[in-house]
């Protein structure tokens, strides 16, 4: 019975929070940096500063991995890279599979960083059979009718719906009743799921949102700030032609 819960409990079994596990990815990203010049210690201030959080809350993070470095040293780069790796599960393959291969599904199976951080295509899945066999990023699109087939002949247990939002929740249904249990969710809707199913949601429409009402938010600080110190550009006199149907707005309605 579907619950309606799309991810799990504030805290893992191994009493990671969820908070620091999603702050994992970011150290691993400075760390990989780090490693690919050769630097071989860090110290928690410059990990912090390239990860974008304050030092002590990536000690406290560390600390959960049993990780707590030199003092006056900092820590060991590749072996807080095999830690993170290791703890993300990142030291095995992990084939996942695309479902949707429309523009944003064929940008991610050309996505070289999946392959880098252990992530296998294992195959592109769309429900349009002009696109069955297609090669997109050198691999041929599969037909959904094969979905739970292709499911477990690759022992998939990650999918990602690049889908359009209506048909998102069937497509999660599917890949949950065939075996997967983590999905990352780029379709614009919320997906219900399973106890024991885990959802990861990209909206990219919906990040643009919250950067404008920032956006907006500064735009209106600096108009208070001009209006206290005297430079506010003088109000627009209103016009006061007539139109057919009465005034004509200065702005028309959309």
């Amino acid at each position: 019975m579907a619950t309606g819960r799309t991810h799990r409990p504030a805290t893992r079994s191994r009493g990671i929070p969820e908070a620091t596990v999603a702050r994992l990815p970011l150290y691993l990203r400075a760390l990989t940096a780090l490693s690919e010049r050769s630097v071989p210690t860090v110290s928690s201030e410059e990990l912090a500063a390239a990860a974008g959080v304050n030092s002590a809350k990536l000690r406290k993070d560390f600390s959960y991995l049993g990780s707590y470095g030199t003092r006056g040293v900092g820590y060991d780069v590749e072996y807080l890279v095999y830690q993170i790796s290791r703890e993300l599960g990142l030291t095995q393959d992990w084939p996942v599979v695309i479902v949707g291969i429309g523009n944003l599904g064929a940008a991610l199976a050309n996505y070289g960083g999946f392959a880098s951080r252990g992530f296998r295509v294992a195959a592109l899945i769309d429900a349009d059979p002009a696109m069955a066999g297609k090669p997109v990023a050198g691999m041929p699109v599969q037909h959904t009718d094969d979905l739970e087939r292709i499911i477990s002949d690759n022992g998939v247990s990650i999918g990602v719906i690049a889908t359009p939002a209506g048909a998102a929740q069937q497509v999660c249904d599917r890949l949950v009743a065939a075996g997967v249990t983590s999905i990352l969710n780029f379709a614009p809707t919320v997906l219900t799921v399973p106890d024991g199913v885990d959802v990861r949601k990209v909206d990219l429409s919906i990040e643009l949102q919250i950067l404008a009402f920032h956006e907006q938010r500064k735009a209106g600080e600096e108009s208070a700030a001009d209006a206290a110190d005297g430079t506010a550009t003088p109000a627009v006199a209103k016009d006061h032609r007539k139109g057919p149907d009465g005034d004509v707005p200065a702005v028309m309605p959309a």
